[in-house]
């Protein structure tokens, strides 16, 4: 439920409108190349999980085949995303809430952040059911969405639009499955990890990519492409054209259910992954400390000041490219992760095992790592150099605290 929480909040309710944009009517099939692209990952991670559930995921991963100062510019790199992700969806809630009332939209997505964060600080035990009740919530309105948009079915061209256009729509709507990694943070408070997450994982991942075609197809069959493009709240137009005002009104209110739930899950597995990295001693050891409720709180308040920091930006569509350049880098680790160690530690216990290969290697990390590689090459280059910058800081902080560390007595 947290994964389907976060992949849907992070999502439909915020960047269905811009893909639109890039995809026309075919926005249906940007979502399932999207989904595609990230499940041949998601293999990799399940195989991944089931052998190291802790709460660095992907910083676990790397170290188990790379050197130490290069899983450490993963993790950072994963965390910095996780919390890119959380700004840009803080503002995604202030849009929705500016339907109802005038606001700053930056403040107001400052106040989600650190209200998130303050029912992290309460731990993910009490957190718990409020995560599963508002994934509900969000299942709900998007399948009322997809009720009200069935009369319309054939009054607009699902397959208009380009190839570039579809691809350039998939690399943008990518972001919207970013969530089904984040289940693996959790791992270290879940029961049975080494089961429950690689199925929870694969379960999110489905049901969230079959909400959002079915809600893409719907949208564009009740506004079309074009006003679907421009509008600022997307599905509560969508409701708003079917069933009046009230029915924009809840699709609202969904909105900013689900898009606060998403800034809460991301902001939490942020927090996590940079207390997993200080207790591998590859960030400053204070992140490490654990307070009221089992709560890494040094490393809950760092995670609020960044997303703060990218708060800033401002732009939907800036951020959610950047988190995408970020997350393609990771995947491509994961993929390379995996291979690795079919050759380094074939013996190695895997309660979850990737099937199909050639020799050693396993086909579907191959193909997972080329289509993230093709997808890819739709992004602006300019997201592409904010990634390398992100990479940069986080090698001079994992070598300043390694220095820091060497001169310290043993």
């Amino acid at each position: 439920m947290s994964g389907v929480a976060v992949i849907i909040g992070a999502g439909i309710f915020v960047l269905l409108g811009p893909a639109a944009q890039e995809a026309g009517g075919s926005v249906w099939l940007s979502f399932v190349i999207a989904a595609v692209l990230s499940a041949f990952t998601a293999f990799s991670y399940m195989e991944l999980a089931s052998m190291f559930p802790k709460a660095g995921s992907e910083h676990e991963f790397a170290r188990q085949a790379f050197p130490r100062w290069f899983a450490a510019v993963v993790g950072w790199c994963m965390s910095v995303a996780l919390l890119v992700a959380a700004a840009t969806v803080a503002l995604g809630f202030a849009r929705y809430l500016s339907e109802f009332v005038e606001v700053n939209q930056q403040w107001v997505g400052a106040v989600v952040i650190v209200v998130m964060a303050a029912v992290t600080y309460f731990g993910m035990d009490k957190a718990a059911w409020l995560i599963v009740g508002l994934a509900g919530l969000q299942i709900l309105a998007l399948l009322f969405v997809v009720v009200v948009g069935v009369p319309s079915l054939g009054d607009h061209d699902l397959m208009s639009g380009s190839v570039s256009g579809v691809m350039a729509g998939a690399a943008l709507v990518f972001f919207a499955f970013i969530g089904f990694d984040e289940v693996i943070t959790l791992a270290e408070e879940t029961r049975d990890p080494t089961r429950t997450v690689p199925r929870a994982l694969l379960l999110a991942l489905g049901i969230s990519a079959l909400l959002y075609v079915l809600v893409a197809v719907a949208a564009v069959s009740v506004l079309g492409p074009d006003a679907l493009g421009e509008a600022r709240a997307p599905l509560a137009a969508v409701g708003a054209a079917t069933v009046g005002p009230w029915g924009g009104d809840m699709l609202v209110a969904a909105a900013l259910v689900s898009t606060g739930s998403t800034v809460l899950l991301a902001i939490t597995a942020g927090s996590r992954m940079l207390y997993a990295m200080a207790a591998a001693r590859d960030l400053p050891y204070a992140l490490a400390k654990v307070w009221f409720a089992r709560v890494p709180l040094n490393a809950l308040l760092t995670s609020v000041v960044i997303a703060l920091l990218f708060l800033l930006v401002g732009d939907l569509k800036t951020l959610a490219s950047a988190t995408d350049a970020l997350i393609y880098l990771i995947f491509l680790v994961v993929n390379v992760v995996l291979v690795v160690l079919r050759f380094t530690t074939p013996d190695a216990r895997r309660p979850f095992r990737v099937r199909g290969a050639i020799g050693k290697v396993p086909v579907l990390p191959v193909i997972g790592f080329a289509m993230v590689l093709l997808v890819a090459r739709e992004l602006e280059p300019s997201s592409f150099w904010l990634a390398g910058t992100v990479a940069a800081v986080g090698l001079l902080v994992h070598l300043v605290q390694r220095a820091i560390e060497s001169r310290q007595p043993a």
